[in-house]
């Protein structure tokens, strides 16, 4: 005899168009949310796929309120916001999202006089775990960031790294499927950010935990995430998988040769190539429009007698495309300020 089918969680909303456990961990329509005159977000329209998703922007982009609205803190002054398939502004589903949903807040949160296993056995009991259930996990996840040897120490004599990974402990306790992590590296010396970079690369790569990293800093979201979303006072003006984003422009080479690279630089120019210089050497080049191979750059070099040695296509960083996209966003008829 087969069993019927559960009912869902209330708030729920499956997308009969996605197979079973492909939708996506966050879907946003026409999400706005106001502050008096204040306008935080204007209508995102958006879906997050599963993995280690970057939010990137300026600080006043609108990146904590996206947050606020996700966990069920702020409700929305129009629109809709969907988590892991459920409706934060529903009373029950909130209650299911805070099993479902791991929260590191970039503000401190942290209670002074506790140890770290008390903290996080707490939290992990208010997300529904039983007393021993919830300190087993503390132990864990305090083991995973490791803060074994200081989980019995007050948290007043933490440094600002431990307390960092105290905080992810704590979003970790109850191994939700889904991470929001605020600015993780907030005040971290080098040191600090690499160990915190590296627990959050190895729980969206390794673990195949889903994590939204909220952050301001480029590098750490090219080194953790596969996909990024960028907002700009309260809109979404990029998203879309870095590897795409960044992919190598073939208008751009990076060209090697033994000797005579200044000659061969005055030759390109001299033919509506735009070149410079790199520190170690090597020219950048950029194809006239129109010239979509390296054919007539060889033909120049052999012409002056320089050697090439190797021709690479050039791959943009993600700064690159942020700064190109908010360029963009503010060059457009009727782009409004906050």
């Amino acid at each position: 005899m087969t069993s019927p089918a559960p009912e869902p969680p209330p708030g729920h909303a499956p997308d009969p168009a996605l197979p079973a456990g492909q939708e996506p961990i966050v879907r946003l329509q026409g999400l706005h949310k106001s502050f008096g005159s204040v306008h935080a977000l204007r209508g995102l329209d958006m879906e997050l796929p599963p993995g280690p998703v970057g939010l990137l922007g300026p600080n006043g982009a609108g990146k904590t309120t996206l947050i606020g609205l996700l966990l069920g803190l702020l409700e929305p002054t129009k629109g809709t916001a969907m988590v892991a398939g459920l409706q934060p502004t529903n009373r029950a589903a909130r209650i299911e999202i805070r099993k479902r949903v791991g929260y590191m807040p970039e503000s401190d949160c942290l209670l002074p006089g506790m140890t770290a296993v008390e903290i996080v056995s707490a939290l992990a009991k208010l997300t529904g775990l039983n007393r021993q259930d919830a300190i087993t996990r503390a132990h864990e996840v305090l083991d995973y960031v490791e803060l074994d040897e200081a989980r019995y120490r007050a948290l007043d004599g933490y440094s600002t790294g431990m307390k960092q990974r105290l905080k992810l402990a704590q979003a970790l306790v109850h191994d939700p499927e889904f991470l929001l992590l605020d600015e993780p590296t907030n005040g971290l010396d080098p040191a600090g950010r690499r160990h915190m970079l590296s627990l959050v690369e190895d729980l969206g790569r390794n673990q195949k935990k889903n994590v939204l990293l909220c952050s301001h800093l480029l590098p750490d979201v090219e080194r953790t995430c596969d996909n990024v979303v960028v907002l700009v006072k309260g809109q979404a003006i990029l998203q879309g998988s870095i590897a795409t984003l960044t992919a190598a422009e073939s208008q751009r080479l990076r060209v090697e040769v033994e000797e005579g690279a200044a000659l061969l630089q005055t030759a390109l120019e001299s033919a509506a190539y735009a070149t410079t210089l790199s520190e170690d050497g090597a020219l950048m080049v950029t194809l006239p429009a129109g010239v979509e191979d390296a054919d007539a750059l060889c033909g120049l070099a052999a012409k002056e007698g320089v050697h090439i040695s190797s021709i690479d296509p050039v791959r943009s960083t993600l700064e690159e495309v942020f700064l190109k996209a908010v360029d963009e966003s503010e060059k457009k008829p009727g782009a409004t300020t906050a």
